[in-house]
């Protein structure tokens, strides 16, 4: 029981400093990124939808993209999800690396139609 007790307290903790710097960041941020921040998973997995359909994609990239998106939406993670800040990280990592893969393959006007979001993020994202 002692146990449980220490692993519940540490793991509030945990929550707590998370939260903190998420309101640090909030603050010392533009007023645009965290919105950005916010909204790049969803504008993922949108991207994700639109390139699988799309048929100017090679199969290659396709598959790559496929399996990103069935990271994003599984249940099983490296970093669990219930953690405020760095929860999706491994989701990120994992859609940005794909996007980077297709990149190469698929010309950069086709996955700029196909991200729904902010295209400076993207343009950032997949580098020069």
């Amino acid at each position: 029981m002692r146990d449980w007790l220490i692993g519940l307290a540490v793991a509030t903790v945990c929550l707590i400093v998370s939260w903190a710097v998420l309101v640090l960041l909030a603050r010392c941020l533009p007023p645009g990124i965290l919105r950005d921040l916010a909204a790049f998973v969803p504008d993922c997995v949108t991207a994700v939808r639109r390139l699988r359909r799309d048929p100017r994609v090679p199969r290659r990239a396709r598959v790559a993209i496929v399996v990103a998106g069935i990271w994003v939406a599984s249940p099983i993670d490296l970093i669990p999800e219930f953690l405020p800040v760095i929860g999706p990280l491994d989701d990120i990592v994992v859609v940005a690396l794909a996007l980077r893969y297709a990149a190469r393959q698929v010309p950069r006007q086709v996955l700029l139609d196909a991200w729904p979001g902010e295209p400076r993020l993207l343009l950032r994202l997949l580098g020069p």
